[in-house]
């Protein structure tokens, strides 16, 4: 058996670790969290970030605008994001990774 100690932990491993074990979310959920991933900086996922709702939408596959604000009211409610919206045709929302680093 192999001991695996030495291979050093993603830095989101937690945080990925945490939306497995959320039993309020749905698969919509997930992939748009995906999806916000993939559009922040991922030297550092902890800082802010802007994207536009039609990119996340079309990333996360979801296809009603609805379930796309419900899916963000519910990543912020839960403490996964930090979201400020923007109604400018060209700047995308503002949204931050809640990323909670604990001390083992």
């Amino acid at each position: 058996m192999r001991n695996y100690k030495h291979i050093q932990e993603h830095a989101l491993s937690g945080y990925f670790e945490r939306v497995a074990l959320e039993d309020r979310f749905y698969s919509s959920h997930i992939s748009l969290l995906m999806a916000l991933f993939y559009y922040s900086d991922s030297d550092a996922p902890e800082m802010s970030f802007q994207v536009s709702r039609p990119k996340l939408m079309r990333f996360s596959r979801i296809r009603s605008i609805a379930t796309y604000h419900k899916n963000i009211k519910d990543l912020m409610d839960y403490g996964y994001i930090e979201y400020i919206p923007s109604w400018h045709p060209q700047r995308g929302s503002q949204v931050r990774l809640i990323v909670k680093t604990e001390k083992r």
